[in-house]
Order: structure tokens, then C-alpha cells, then sequence
């Protein structure tokens, strides 16, 4: 059984920036793709990044790309999202989640286990 844990969220200002990290146990972690979503309050949850098992392959939702970037450590099995240039729309809870099909790409419904959720504000 894999379990996700997600850590780094907080306040920060609109501009600013933050990484969060997502460690994961329980199986290979190469083994499987990664995403990251976001939900804010009222809203459906929503795709914001995605890795292929190997990190070969990276996956976007258009209103971060160049501000957002995913990688992962399959040494550390952990997958982090680099946040810069936040903006007050970005604020969100952000789930990491696994794609046991590897691909880590845009589609909600590959992803099998989630994590709890770590909160990002954003202040203007």
C-alpha cells in the first residue's frame, strides 16, 4: 500500500515562492508517475503537474507553465513542486497523488492513491 505525505505549504506573499515535497513509501517509487492537484475552496479538484516514472516527461496546466516546476528523487522517493511567481489564485490545498501506469499525465482518473493535502496561501 502506498502512502503519500505532503509537506512545504504555508502563506506567502503574491510573487513569492514555495516548494512543496511529497514522500512517498510503500512501493518502488520509480515505478509510478506522480501529479499534483490543487483544490480551492468551491472548486473541483484540478491538475496542476504531472512526471513520468522516470521524470523523462513533464505535464502542465497551462495557467502555471514557466512559473511551476515538478521533479522528483526516486532516491528519496519524493516528488516536489517548485513554486515561484505565486499568485493569489494559486492559493489551494495541493495533493500529490500516484499513477501506478507510470505516466503521471493530466488525467484524474489514473491516479489510485492520494495524499492528505498540505494548504497554500496567498496574499495579495
Amino acid at each position: 500500500q502506498v502512502q503519500l505525505v505532503e509537506s512545504g505549504g504555508g502563506l506567502v506573499q503574491a510573487g513569492g515562492s514555495l516548494r512543496l515535497s511529497c514522500a512517498a513509501s510503500g512501493r518502488t517509487f520509480s515505478n509510478y508517475g506522480m501529479g499534483w492537484f490543487r483544490q480551492a475552496p468551491g472548486k473541483e479538484r484540478e491538475f496542476v503537474a504531472g512526471i513520468s516514472r522516470s521524470g523523462g516527461s513533464t505535464y502542465y496546466t497551462d495557467s502555471v507553465k514557466g512559473r511551476f516546476t515538478i521533479s522528483r528523487d526516486n532516491a528519496k522517493n519524493t516528488v516536489y513542486l517548485q513554486m515561484n511567481s505565486l499568485k493569489p489564485e494559486d492559493a489551494a490545498t495541493y495533493y500529490c497523488a500516484a499513477d501506478f501506469r507510470g505516466s503521471g499525465n493530466q488525467d484524474k482518473k489514473s491516479y489510485e492513491v492520494w495524499g492528505q493535502g498540505t494548504q497554500v496561501t496567498v496574499s495579495s
